[in-house]
Order: C-alpha cells, then sequence, then structure tokens
C-alpha cells in the first residue's frame, strides 16, 4: 500500500485531531494547502504561534484577550454595566451575546460545566475566582447563561445554590421555541422548557 509522506500525513494527522474535522476533511485542508501560495502558509503559520504566543486569559472575567492587556476590553470599559454578570461556559458565548448588542453587563467565563463523567469538578473550572469575585464586586444580578444541556443545566443548578445565598439576583437564559420555528417540529424537551417559562402578554 502506497504510503504518503511523512510531513503530508503529520498535517492530515494534525488537522484531524481538531473539533468537528474528520480524516476525509483533514485531506483536502492538507492537499489545499499543498496547492496553495507560499504566503498563505507562512501566514497559516504564523497565525497558528500566534494564537499561543500573544494571547492570555483576563484577569478578572477569564475571556481571552492580548498578552500584553491583562484586563480584555469589555473588562476596562466605563460604559459597561458593572451590576450585571453573565457567567458563560466558553469565550465563544461571549461573542455570541455580543453579536446580539443586547447586553451591557460583564461577563465571567468558566471555562467548561461540571461532567463528573469526564471527571470535571468545581475545582477545574473558574468557579472560586466567580465567588470571590462576586463577594468582592457591587453586582445586583448573576444571569447564568449556561447551555440547556444536562451538564450545562446541573451546573447553573450547583451555581445558583451558592449565590442566591449571597443575597443577590440570580437569573437564568429564557429556554423554548426559536424564533420562527413551528410546534410540530419541536421536540419535546424544547416545547417542556417553552411551556414552563411561558410568560404573560402585558
Amino acid at each position: 500500500m502506497r504510503t504518503l509522506p511523512e510531513p503530508v500525513q503529520n498535517l492530515i494527522d494534525a488537522f484531524a485531531r481538531l473539533p468537528g474535522i474528520g480524516p476525509k476533511t483533514a485531506s483536502r485542508l492538507t492537499f489545499y494547502l499543498l496547492r496553495a501560495s507560499e504566503e498563505l502558509s507562512q501566514s497559516l503559520s504564523e497565525a497558528l504561534i500566534g494564537i499561543k504566543h500573544q494571547t492570555g486569559l483576563c484577569e478578572m472575567c477569564f475571556n481571552i484577550t492580548h498578552k500584553d492587556s491583562p484586563i480584555c476590553e469589555i473588562c476596562a470599559s466605563e460604559q459597561r454595566d458593572r451590576s450585571l454578570l453573565c457567567v458563560v461556559e466558553e469565550p465563544l458565548d461571549v461573542l455570541a451575546i455580543e453579536k446580539t448588542a443586547g447586553y451591557n453587563g460583564l461577563y465571567h467565563v468558566l471555562h467548561g460545566v461540571l461532567s463528573p463523567i469526564e471527571g470535571i469538578g468545581a475545582d477545574d473550572l473558574k468557579i472560586k475566582e466567580l465567588y470571590r469575585r462576586i463577594e468582592a464586586g457591587d453586582f445586583q444580578e448573576v444571569i447564568l447563561a449556561t447551555n440547556p444541556s444536562m451538564e450545562g443545566d446541573a451546573t447553573a443548578m450547583y451555581l445558583h445554590e451558592r449565590i442566591n445565598k449571597m443575597g443577590l439576583r440570580v437569573t437564568r437564559l429564557a429556554l423554548g421555541l426559536p424564533v420562527g420555528g413551528d410546534l410540530e417540529y419541536a421536540d419535546q424537551s424544547t416545547l417542556l422548557r417553552a411551556l414552563a417559562g411561558r410568560q404573560n402578554l402585558d
């Protein structure tokens, strides 16, 4: 059986380790780069090195920031509402909420969720840092914006129990039917959440 040159196979294997990329996609990406210009390969290489050496975590919210800036732009901004704190699982969740332009508070990134099956406990996440931040801050409301999954719900319940004792208002993102969705195509879990979260038409 004919084998590929080692550098080619190494790149295919490296791509295949990325989430959402299977062997076929990894091969296509590799052979595209083989045909691409030297400039593209060089810029990709520099970007990969840069993302590891020029980024870090914000010392306050643990979102991704430039290594030269220990505090991210959101935490440093005087225009943000410092009475609101939105707790999310990952930095990508911050981007998703920011795109809505409907939230102007601060964030706290947990970097995961509680998952006993995978051996992920409270000490593996930024939960202690969250409690310290709440105790030292002047927040009025904490929004738990973890994903509507079993682990996300369990993490939200875990955090709610402790934060509620601190005397703060604790809320959870509304869950239910998507805009433009049809009831007949909604799964049972989504319908149950929509019913439980129904609102008055005032």
